[in-house]
């Protein structure tokens, strides 16, 4: 029984991502559908990227991610799909699969031309339901990925910046690149690259700065600092996180999508 795992910035008001279930079981009655999330924020191509990234290691080989936020729909953005080690993805070439499917390891790219495996009428604004529904359903069937259409080289596809911060001998700079329901700010700063800064230094002192809030250590919990105290740590993705224990970070801070975290050495007196 096939999974196909479904984000979008569609919501859950409207019908749009019922329509798109409707229209794999009626290609693929087999499948089994999970959805990621319908909540991505509208036209947050970043967000869904991030979501996606963080979602699909924890399910099984052979699972195809139908990932929508498209703001360009009905334009002559590229919609494609994608193979790697482990996993198939489809959706539109505009970043939002890049980070998954970089770390996941692409095998095959390939522009999705074949009209044989779309809708009959085809929307100009509603390829969720019209392309990208069906070619996953068809995936989910078993069709070879290069019956959808011709091979794109990955250099050629649309890339979002790494997902790492700038990391120097004595400096990092992080990014808020998402900031959640919660009002927590996520960086790019992976714990590893942190770790290893760390380590580098030999585990000298630091000092990190959002705006005009200092850190000077990383909780392993939200509980682990004072009710309404912010607070730094690595989240369930291995990034690292600006948050408030019982409260919202980015209100409370004033932090928004794009600023910058600074950690540097201190030097011993």
């Amino acid at each position: 029984m096939p999974i196909v795992a479904l984000l979008t910035d569609y919501g859950t008001q409207d019908i749009y991502a019922g329509v798109m279930k409707g229209v794999i079981w009626s290609i693929c009655p087999e499948a089994r559908i999970a959805d990621l999330s319908h909540d991505i924020p509208p036209q947050d191509i970043t967000a869904g990227a991030l979501s996606l990234w963080g979602a699909f290691r924890y399910f099984p080989s052979g699972t195809i991610f139908c990932a929508v936020v498209d703001p360009e729909v009905g334009t002559q953005r590229r919609a494609i799909a994608v193979q790697t080690h482990d996993h198939f993805f489809v959706g539109p070439d505009n970043g939002l699969l890049w980070w998954a499917i970089s770390e996941s390891g692409i095998v095959t790219v390939v522009a999705l031309e074949n009209p044989a495996y779309f809708l009959p009428v085809i929307s100009r604004t509603f390829h969720g339901r019209d392309i990208f529904a069906p070619v996953a359903a068809y995936l989910a069937k078993g069709v070879p990925i290069s019956e959808f259409g011709s091979e794109v080289s990955p250099d050629e596809l649309v890339q979002l910046p790494p997902l790492r911060a700038e990391v120097g001998d004595r400096l990092i700079v992080a990014r808020v690149i998402h900031i959640d329901r919660f009002g927590n700010a996520i960086t790019n700063l992976r714990e590893e690259d942190f770790v290893a800064w760390a380590e580098n230094l030999g585990w000298r002192t630091w000092r990190a700065t959002l705006g005009g809030t200092t850190f000077e250590a990383i909780c392993q919990c939200y509980a682990d600092a004072p009710k309404g105290t912010p607070l730094l740590l690595f989240n369930s993705y291995g990034l690292l996180e600006v948050a408030v224990n019982q409260g919202n970070a980015a209100q409370k801070l004033g932090i928004r999508k794009g600023d910058l975290l600074e950690i540097w050495a201190v030097d011993e007196a």
